[in-house]
């Protein structure tokens, strides 16, 4: 299974890609964490990649969509992944689909999760105050002016693709403002479908199996003789009824003949 999450900072999509990982033994592909394996690693593309980064520029896409296609030809990506911070753009989304149309693959389905920016700028804000006043270190995304850049960036860049996937028929749209089970319960409910196999034609069994029509009419044709033969004795019992004469075997007419012959000599006697 291939997926792609969509949603702005802060809607949750980290969380629920673990839950996809555990639930359909799929790996988690988080754009960041493959370009730092990629530089960690000193591949060829992770070596372009940093000799980009440690000029202060950002990563093309080609770069990003060949670090892409190394990651999933490894072995523990074939039976899928999700893509976390990938595609940010269009154009980045028609790349991947080159990729994957490249090695016979596709996308089973693209969730987006909608967030209410207001909420989420309150949610950073609680949480800045409640970090302070426990003296905590505050992190360098735990800023409502950081965050509110993230969101403006999200709409101009990567809210399009909403559009993009929709055009396709596989964007599939989910409440991130819901508890994060019913979050994962609603993504359960569209992948589903997609997880069952559909069902397969059964062939008729011999017993139910229909006869050729040639057998069918030489049954029936068979049936109506018998059905005549049986209807023979009752036409004659009904002839009976009507005083019509009816026919006897010659058996029968003998035996009458012999019972008249006998009534004859006994009248004989008598005189």
């Amino acid at each position: 299974m291939r997926l792609i999450l969509l949603g702005p900072p802060g809607a949750g999509k980290g969380t629920q890609a673990q839950r996809l990982v555990q639930q359909q033994r799929i790996v988690h592909l988080s754009t960041g964490d493959m370009l730092r394996a990629a530089v960690a690693a000193g591949t060829p593309v992770g070596l372009r990649a940093k000799a980009i980064m440690d000029r202060g520029e950002l990563v093309p896409d080609e770069v990003v969509v060949a670090i892409i296609a190394d990651r999933i030809d490894q072995p523990d990506a074939k039976r899928g992944f999700v893509l976390d911070g990938f595609p940010r753009t269009v154009p980045q989304a028609k790349a991947l689909d080159r990729l994957l149309a490249e090695r016979g693959l596709k996308l089973d389905g693209v969730i987006e999760l909608k967030v209410d920016e207001g909420i989420l700028l309150k949610r950073i804000e609680t949480r800045v105050a409640e970090m302070t006043a426990r003296g905590e270190k505050l992190r360098a995304d735990d800023n409502p002016e950081v965050l509110k850049g993230r969101l403006a960036a999200y709409r101009v860049q990567t809210a399009p693709l909403a559009d993009h996937y929709a055009s396709l028929g596989q964007l599939k749209s989910v409440d991130g403002m819901a508890p994060i089970d019913a979050v994962t319960a609603a993504i359960d409910a569209f992948l589903s479908p997609a997880a069952k196999a559909k069902p397969t034609a059964r062939k008729p069994s011999r017993a139910k199996a229909k006869k050729p029509k040639a057998k069918v009419a030489k049954a029936r044709a068979g049936q109506a003789r018998s059905r005549g033969r049986r209807r023979l004795p009752a036409a004659g019992a009904k002839a009976r009824k009507t005083g019509r004469k009816v026919s006897r075997p010659a058996g029968a007419k003998n035996k009458a003949g012999q019972r008249k012959l006998r009534s004859r000599r006994r009248l004989t006697k008598a005189r």
